[in-house]
């Protein structure tokens, strides 16, 4: 089973996916991003990309959904907080959704 990270290793996991932010505390603390689109149709194929990365993974997020904005929430409801899973999740959404970046 995994463990919540600590204070500091949150804080340098943090610092290797650029964009993602650290939100809530205690048991409610999550890592966060929110993606902007054109119209409805792009955010629901986001989504539907985020949920088929998470179901790879067998680790889901919070969606939030509007028209024209996702905001992905990653947290480790096992733990009570962050772990591993949630940053290596989110660096599996950035690599396989936008692989252009990793090439800058």
């Amino acid at each position: 089973m995994t463990s919540a990270l600590k204070p500091t290793q949150i804080v340098a996991a943090l610092s290797g996916i650029p964009g993602w932010v650290l939100s809530g505390d205690g048991p409610d603390i999550c890592i966060e991003k929110s993606w902007h689109f054109p119209a409805f149709l792009e955010t629901m194929a986001f989504a539907n990309a985020v949920a088929w990365i998470a179901e790879q993974r067998n680790h889901h997020p919070e969606l939030l959904i509007s028209y024209n904005r996702c905001t992905v929430r990653w947290q480790t409801h096992d733990v009570k907080g962050l772990s591993v899973l949630d940053f290596d999740a989110a660096q599996a959404l950035e690599k396989q959704l936008f692989p252009a970046k990793e090439q800058a």
